[in-house]
C-alpha cells in the first residue's frame, strides 16, 4: 500500500494497525538490480557517440573562439574554409560550436530538459550541412568526407534520441 513504511513490502496483519514483517524480496535474477544496471548496447553506442562529438566540437569551438581568424586559417589546409567567413562568422561558428557540445552532455548527466541533447546534434546536423556546402563550393572534396562524417554521427545521435533510446520514455 502506499501508505506503508520502507521495507513493510505492504503486508498487514489481521489487526489493521499493525504491520508484519514479510520476507524481504530478492532480485529476479534477469532484472538489473540497483547496483549493477544494465545499459543496453544502443544507448551506449549513443554515449560514446555523443561524447566523442562532445569532446571534438568543444576543442573545436573553443580553438575558433579564442584564435583569431589568420590564425586559423594559415593552421592548415582544412582551415582554409575561415577564408569566406569574416572574423565574428568565424567566433560565431566556434560559439555555436562550443554551445552544441554543452548541449550534448550536460542536459542528460543533469537531468534537467534532456530534449536539449537530440535538439543540440540537430543544430550540429545543420551547421554541418553549411559546412559541407561550404566544402563543395570550394572543391575541397577530401575534406567533405570528414564534415560528412560528423553530420551523419550526429543524425545518429538525433535519431536515437529523439527515437529508440529516448530520455522522456
Amino acid at each position: 500500500m502506499a501508505d506503508d513504511p520502507p521495507g513493510w513490502q505492504g503486508r498487514r496483519s489481521a489487526r489493521p494497525d499493525r504491520f508484519t514483517t514479510a520476507r524481504p524480496r530478492l532480485p529476479d535474477p534477469g532484472s538489473p538490480s540497483r547496483h549493477h544496471v544494465r545499459t543496453p548496447p544502443m544507448n551506449l553506442a549513443l554515449w560514446i557517440v555523443t561524447g566523442l562529438l562532445a569532446a571534438a566540437y568543444l576543442l573545436g569551438g573553443a580553438f575558433k573562439v579564442i584564435t583569431p581568424k589568420e590564425k586559423i586559417v594559415a593552421s592548415g589546409h582544412s582551415a582554409r574554409w575561415a577564408e569566406d567567413f569574416s572574423a565574428g562568422g568565424v567566433k560565431t561558428i566556434g560559439a555555436l560550436e562550443v554551445l552544441a557540445a554543452v548541449g550534448l552532455i550536460l542536459p542528460a548527466v543533469l537531468g534537467n530538459a534532456p530534449v536539449l541533447v537530440p535538439l543540440a546534434a540537430l543544430g550540429l546536423v545543420l551547421m554541418m550541412t553549411g559546412a559541407a556546402i561550404t566544402r563543395m563550393r570550394r572543391h575541397e572534396m577530401t575534406f567533405l568526407v570528414v564534415d560528412l562524417a560528423y553530420l551523419a554521427l550526429a543524425a545518429f545521435v538525433v535519431w536515437g534520441r529523439f527515437g529508440p533510446e529516448s530520455f522522456t520514455s
